[in-house]
C-alpha cells in the first residue's frame, strides 16, 4: 500500500493570517443574528473560538512558541479581541 507524502506542520503565515480573517467575517456575521444582541453573541463566539483554536492546536500538536504562526496565534489573537470587546460591552 503506497504511504501518503508527509504534509507540513507549519503554513504560510499569508495563510493563517487569511483563514483568520474569513473566522473573524464569519463570526461577525453569525454575532449579527443573534438574538441576545450583536456584542453579546460575538463574546460568546470569541469565546468558543479560543477553545477551538486551542483544540485544533492540541491536536496537531503545534508548538505553543514557534516561530510560525499557527492555531496557538490565533487563539490568543481571538482573545485579545474577546477582551476588548467584553470591557467594551460591559465596562463596569
Amino acid at each position: 500500500m503506497p504511504q501518503a507524502p508527509d504534509m507540513p506542520r507549519t503554513q504560510s503565515p499569508a495563510r493563517v493570517i487569511a483563514r483568520f480573517a474569513v473566522r473573524l467575517v464569519l463570526l461577525m456575521g453569525f454575532a449579527a443574528l443573534g438574538s441576545v444582541g450583536f456584542g453579546r453573541s460575538l463574546v460568546a463566539l470569541l469565546w468558543m473560538s479560543i477553545v477551538l483554536c486551542a483544540l485544533a492546536s492540541l491536536a496537531r500538536r503545534e508548538p505553543l512558541f514557534g516561530a510560525a504562526l499557527n492555531h496557538w496565534d490565533e487563539a490568543v489573537a481571538f482573545g485579545a479581541l474577546f477582551a476588548l470587546v467584553h470591557v467594551v460591552i460591559d465596562p463596569a
